[in-house]
């Protein structure tokens, strides 16, 4: 593996319409994630723990927020040519967007003819997970296929919402198809229950690639993606395989967390990773220093939990406390808070998460709520009490009644 050239390629171009409104300011690979971590960081902490130095993040919508996020955090010794680079729709081909996943890399194509790769490995930015791609990518080599496709097992009721793999009985490790959130999906057969998923993470053999997304720029009838034309391209040539994620070892991983991935692009299953972070023995461990998530660390103090003035002791249990927060006679519990927030007397929070600089005051009750950043919640003002308040404020609720309130916004009782 060390002779060949290895590039990889984030794909942080998507609009994410489904995270609205935590996205209505920023890219969704920027939104803020477990206090101090923005999305993109677990793809690209993923990529540079596997070895890859050579990284380009396609971004499009709204991407201020992560372009300066990159060039602050991600920036790796040039002395071996190492670098993480954000780049933009450059509009190579045309005054257009791009028009799909497939497009991006189409319309970026000089990335690949100045790096001159062996292997291209793409990944998604909005994804929180461990993986050793390096494992992958040997897996790849070893097949001598054009593309190699992770995948997680999920529970086939949970099919329609993934793109499917199903494989050859001959070889399990070749796709014989790849179908789009079908309804009647072929399980496993060592495991009735179950079915492949696609990960959204593709291993390339560099000319291939190139030849497919060409091959697909000419085509009308494509929506130029990834996933929907691309893969089904090399399967249909019999030149597709797949990586079961499962059988991928991570340093420091325990039974709980191993296999751990989780799509983040809906405010339920956002919400749902957070909680997955606060428990004693977590579904996802952040504190797993042999496989670090690496993002910025902002210069504040440390948390500091306090009494007011009254007396009432400001604490919290089961919880992720951010550098900066104060909770000053308030109660916080099994929630994730993140940099610099502050938390009044008599305030309780219940199973929430809030964004950096959130303010909430006095006699305030939140509850199964993401507050984004600098929302200031007045004295005895509430948030997730009362669902027809909260829509009347015009605030956001989540299919499973998560009420989510937009970056800067003042609560009133």
């Amino acid at each position: 593996m060390n002779a060949l050239r290895i590039f990889g390629m984030v794909l942080a171009g998507g609009e994410g319409k489904r995270l609205m409104p935590l996205s209505a300011d920023r890219a969704k690979p920027a939104v803020p994630f477990g206090g101090s971590y923005r999305l993109i960081d677990f793809a690209l902490s993923n990529l540079v723990n596997s070895g890859l130095r050579r990284i380009v993040v396609l971004t499009q919508y709204k991407s201020h927020s992560l372009d300066r996020h990159i060039s602050q955090m991600w920036r790796m010794s040039p002395l071996l040519g190492s670098y993480v680079a954000s780049v933009p729709a450059q509009q190579r081909l045309g005054k257009r967007w791009f028009s799909g996943s497939a497009d991006a890399i189409l319309q970026s194509m000089n990335l690949l003819s100045d790096e001159t790769p062996d292997i291209v490995v793409v990944v998604g930015a909005d994804h929180v997970y461990r993986m050793d791609f390096s494992q992958m990518m040997e897996a790849h080599v070893k097949s001598g296929r054009g593309v190699t496709v992770a995948a997680i097992r999920q529970p086939i009721e949970l099919a329609k919402s993934f793109g499917v793999i199903e494989t050859s009985e001959a070889d399990p490790t070749a796709i014989s198809a790849f179908r789009e959130k079908p309804s009647d999906p072929k399980p496993l057969s060592e495991s009735p229950a179950e079915v492949l998923a696609s990960m959204g993470n593709y291993v390339f053999s560099a000319q291939a690639l190139i030849d497919a997304i060409e091959h697909d720029g000419t085509l009308e009838d494509s929506n130029h993606d990834m996933g929907g034309d691309i893969i089904p391209y090399f399967v249909s040539r019999q030149d597709a395989g797949v990586y079961d994620f499962t059988y991928n070892e991570i340093p420091g991983s325990t039974e709980r967390d191993k296999s751990y991935w989780r799509d983040v692009g809906s405010i339920d299953s956002y919400y749902e990773a957070h909680m997955d972070l606060i428990s004693v023995m977590p579904v996802f461990n952040l504190y797993n220093d042999q496989w670090p998530i690496f993002t910025q660390q902002v210069n504040l103090p440390p948390a500091k939990f306090v009494h007011d003035g009254e007396g009432n002791q400001g604490r919290t249990t089961d919880s992720i406390v951010s550098l900066g927060t104060v909770v000053s006679g308030g109660i916080v519990e099994r929630s994730v808070l993140s940099p610099n927030v502050r938390v009044h007397s008599r305030a309780l929070i219940t199973d929430s998460v809030l964004l950096d600089g959130v303010q909430v005051g006095r006699d305030c009750t939140i509850r199964r709520a993401i507050l984004d950043k600098s929302v200031v919640v007045a004295d005895g003002a509430s948030i997730g009490v009362d669902r027809t308040r909260d829509l009347d404020r015009g605030f956001t609720i989540s299919d499973s009644g998560i009420t989510v309130v937009g970056k800067g916004v003042l609560v009133t009782p």
